[in-house]
């Protein structure tokens, strides 16, 4: 809102008075309205309205004693004795062409024994100090119930026990001339301040609607001071002063350029000689303590600086409002990624001013407005207290002198120096200690970063002038904080690397800010080797220079010779010398021989062209080991270029020369979590220079050998699917793979579970298949040989299944494997006795067990006899089939008198004979 609060005192009483449209004053317009708060005004004052001030008069039943309006919502706080009244801001619509401010009193919180000095309103956050004390409460919204019924207005009441501090309230009622009685020095943050024993009282004054509010009060800080005590007596100037709310917004974005979002609270009160900057938002914690050199009148938060007034200087101190808006606003700011000075920094006293009385202080944009009084008189004396007034019930309304007929007053507006320039400053002071290499030069340019961070975290951001040179000065800041983390021997040295990520600069640039020129030898700190080695580990999109590779090379040979077989596998050092390297290898190999260390030189002979010296590196191990090998540098086979797997020239060598150690490689990995299964297809995908939907006999070897190790059901199901696909779609398009499996069924079988026994029936139906169905029978093995597993989801694998529907005897085994599985047993014998009779008694052999031995008599005897029936002699596989097995099960198995209700009762008696002589004396016998 923009309007201007006043308390004013005339004739020995006290108004408050709002000020609006009070800029026509300032126009030259001299016509006033005078009315009362929420009074309805009528249309004939629309025309007026536009061209005179408004005082708007807000009666109050007690005098008011301070006030404090929100920056956010421009709400009206009133403090008054032992209650705080507030006023919501409200705009009214005369017509089309004109709206009005006015307020209208909301709430009234009713606080016994406390007379506030002073008050701040904020975000529905009150901030009431006394002479000693301070109390920091919230105001939530509370739901109402369904029928409306639940008050607005209710006690909130500290039923917890309270703290032991001394005396309670009605004790310092004894007072006498001789004593004045202290309590002890309390701090309680959070849910513990309830314990203050300050009851409040909520009085809702808003006229009840549908969107009237109810309120809650939530105890978020209390403190409680003594007054300083010296040998030489009782100070009783202790006083608390300048309580002040401090809200910081969200980082304006393009998008979102004219919202306003708060982010962060912060709380500032002050006492003579120390002043106290507490973090009051998401979590309640004091943030930094301010020691004055002398003592203070006045003070002022800003979000980059402290301003405070003494009896003849304006101090300026450094604040730490931005570090902590700015881990509300990313809690993940401190990792690898990003960075920021920590709250806990010393703060920094930027600047003294002389000034003769400065009396108050206010903070405007980049103006301090300052009043002074050049006389002798002792400034304290206006706010002398007594001991009286160390009670809450003291009467603290004094008569004040008429100042207006006093000469000597100056109203002072300084201007505050650029945050562009004073960044400049603190860069070029920091200069002064670079070269000792002492903590200060960090702190110099930790307190200019957080100086640009504040800037860039201003609402009005956006539409500054400065915008573009404070960005850059952001990344400078980054990057001069980033260089003394590389260059300095401190315990932060890992920040060097989100500073320098922060800064927007290269790989390269780094190196040319940190590394001379030439051969010489050079002494490199943690931070610098922190951030090469984390930079060479990632896939960055970026290729150092020869010079730069090699350079690279000669620091981690002196520092960290460990690292060079990693280091020469990042993508960045792809230009380095292959010959430099392996003669550092060999150094190396000679004090910590590796694995790894020899699979690099192995890499670097094959950057070389020299296959003799690959052999031999090569032959070092076996070939399981140097699988293994590839774990502890997965970069040795596959790196990353703009998030796209890219094979490297070791890993197409393998796929010509040594496939099998390749694909073992590739499983080694992914069982370690180094390569994911999608990951893996991709790679050799691209590897073998197959489209992306192709799949390469390289890719489905590896998807087999995984199998043979994998225990993670999804994956395993998945791998199957993959498995089964790929088979199906060979068999189906009559292709056959481009290069020569690893493994072949029989291999598969013996060494992996999921790879079954082929059942005799299934051999039987393929031994009579056509001759293209042997033109592929290594896919078609390999595909019977999962089904007949019991590890494959046969649900699932249906629809991959169903090209082969029509794919002769290879399709029938599946479809009659298909419906085994899924205990659809009579479907498969139909299946069978319709196009492959012959096995249709080795499949009942194999499946009709145990439980399922009824399907015998139930569906396949009265199958084979109505079948008989209709083909007579002309089929003797189906009598055989009778003759051979199908009879002497069931005769086994059945009664005499069921087996005998199951014969045909046309049926050749001597053909059924030996098999009811055999169930009649299989009776007898038993």
């Amino acid at each position: 809102g923009d309007y201007l609060v006043t308390i004013e005192e005339k004739s020995k009483a006290t108004f408050l008075r709002a000020y609006v449209n009070w800029r026509c004053m300032s126009a030259g317009s001299s016509r006033v309205c005078v009315r009362m708060v929420g009074h309805k005004m009528e249309e004939s004052y629309s025309e007026t309205l536009k061209e005179q001030m408004s005082v708007v008069e807000m009666p109050l039943s007690d005098p008011p004693l301070c006030i404090s309006c929100c920056p956010v919502n421009g709400d009206l706080l009133v403090g008054c004795k032992n209650k705080l009244v507030m006023f919501c801001l409200k705009y009214l619509v005369i017509n089309q062409n004109l709206t009005v401010l006015d307020f209208e009193r909301s709430l009234i919180l009713y606080i016994d024994n406390v007379i506030p000095t002073e008050v701040a309103f904020c975000a529905r956050h009150i901030a009431i100090t006394t002479e000693l004390d301070v109390l920091i409460l919230k105001l939530e919204l509370v739901q109402q119930s369904a029928d409306g019924t639940e008050p607005c207005a209710h006690r909130v009441s500290t039923l917890e026990k309270p703290v032991d501090g001394g005396p309670s309230t009605r004790t310092l009622q004894l007072e006498v001339d001789e004593f004045v009685v202290c309590q002890k020095p309390v701090e309680l943050l959070g849910e513990e301040s309830k314990l203050c024993e300050i009851p409040i009282i909520l009085e809702s004054t808003e006229l009840p609607t549908e969107d009237a509010k109810c309120f809650q009060v939530r105890y978020l800080l209390f403190r409680r001071f003594t007054p300083d005590q010296s040998p030489f007596g009782f100070c009783e100037e202790t006083k608390l002063h300048s309580v002040q709310l401090l809200p910081v917004y969200q980082t304006a974005h393009e998008e979102a350029a004219n919202k306003r979002e708060l982010l962060s609270l912060f709380c500032f009160f002050s006492l003579p000689h120390v002043g106290y900057l507490y973090s009051v938002g998401k979590l309640v914690e004091q943030i930094s303590t301010y020691q004055y050199s002398e003592k203070s009148e006045q003070a002022v938060l800003t979000p980059q600086f402290l301003h405070v007034i003494t009896s003849e200087n304006l101090q300026c101190f450094t604040v730490r409002c931005s570090a902590a808006a700015a881990r509300d606003e990313d809690p993940y700011i401190d990792t690898t990624m990003k960075a920021c000075p920590p709250i806990t920094l010393d703060v920094c006293t930027l600047r003294m001013q002389l000034f003769i009385g400065p009396r108050a202080i206010c903070h405007f944009k980049n103006h301090i407005i300052l009043l002074t009084k050049a006389d002798t008189e002792d400034i304290t004396e206006r706010r002398k207290p007594t001991r009286r007034m160390l009670s809450r019930k003291g009467d603290c309304i004094k008569s004040r002198t008429n100042s207006e007929s006093e000469p000597g007053w100056n109203l002072y507006i300084i201007n505050t120096v650029s945050t562009i320039q004073l960044y400049r400053e603190m860069v070029d002071y920091s200069r002064t200690y670079e070269n000792v290499k002492t903590e200060s030069c960090i702190h110099l340019l930790s307190e200019a970063h957080l100086l640009v961070r504040a800037a860039i975290m201003d609402p009005h951001f956006l539409k500054s002038d400065e915008k573009e040179e404070l960005l850059r000065a952001f990344r400078e800041s980054c990057a001069f904080l980033g260089d003394c983390y590389s260059r300095f021997d401190t315990e932060d040295y890992h920040l060097a690397l989100p500073y320098y990520r922060m800064s927007g600069l290269s790989m390269a640039e780094v190196l040319k800010r940190l590394v001379s020129e030439g051969d010489e030898i050079q002494t490199y700190e943690r931070g610098f080797l922190f951030y090469l080695t984390h930079c060479l580990n990632e896939d960055l999109n970026e290729e150092l220079s020869k010079e730069s590779a090699n350079k690279v090379l000669q620091i981690f040979y002196l520092a960290d010779p460990v690292q060079l077989p990693h280091i020469l596998c990042s993508p960045c050092m792809r230009n380095v010398c292959p010959l430099r390297a392996v003669k550092y290898l060999q150094k190396v190999e000679k004090i910590m021989p590796s694995v790894v260390l020899t699979l690099t030189k192995a890499f670097m002979a094959l950057k070389m062209g020299d296959l003799t010296m690959y052999e031999h590196e090569m032959d070092s191990y076996k070939e399981t080991v140097l699988a293994c090998g590839f774990i502890g540098q997965p970069k040795l086979l596959r790196q990353h270029k703009e998030e796209i797997v890219v094979p490297t020239e070791f890993a197409v060598h393998l796929k010509d020369m040594q496939p099998g150690l390749l694909v073992a490689a590739a499983v080694a990995l992914h069982e370690n979590s180094k390569m994911e299964l999608e990951e893996a297809d991709t790679f050799f995908k691209i590897l073998c220079s197959n489209s992306e939907n192709a799949i390469p006999q390289l890719l489905v070897d590896f998807w087999e050998a995984l199998l043979v190790v994998c225990s993670q059901e999804e994956i395993l199901q998945e791998l199957l699917l993959k498995l089964t696909s790929q088979y199906v779609w060979r068999i189906s398009k009559q292709q056959l793979p481009e290069t020569k499996p690893l493994k072949t069924t029989e291999d598969l079988i013996n060494s992996c579970n999921h790879f079954g026994l082929i059942f005799p029936w299934i051999t039987s139906i393929m031994s009579v298949g056509s001759p293209s169905d042997k033109g592929y029978h290594e896919d078609t093995s390999k595909l019977q040989s999962l089904l007949c597993s019991q590890s494959i989801n046969i649900a699932s694998a249906l629809p991959v299944l169903e090209p082969l529907t029509e794919a002769g005897n290879v399709g029938l085994t599946i479809h009659v494997l298909c419906n085994t599985r899924l205990g659809k047993y009579e479907e498969a014998i139909d299946q069978l006795l319709r196009r492959c009779p012959d096995a249709v008694v080795l499949y009942a052999q194999h499946e009709l067990r145990d439980d399922n031995r009824a399907v015998w008599w139930n569906k396949l005897l009265p199958e084979l006899f109505k079948r008989t029936r209709l083909t007579g002699n002309d089929c003797p596989v189906l009598i055989s089939s009778l003759k051979a097995e199908t009879l002497s099960v069931v005769a086994m198995e059945l009664e005499l008198r069921d087996f005998l209700s199951l014969l045909p009762e046309d049926g050749t008696a001597a053909f059924f004979l030996p098999h009811l002589l055999h169930c009649s004396q299989r009776k007898l016998l038993t």
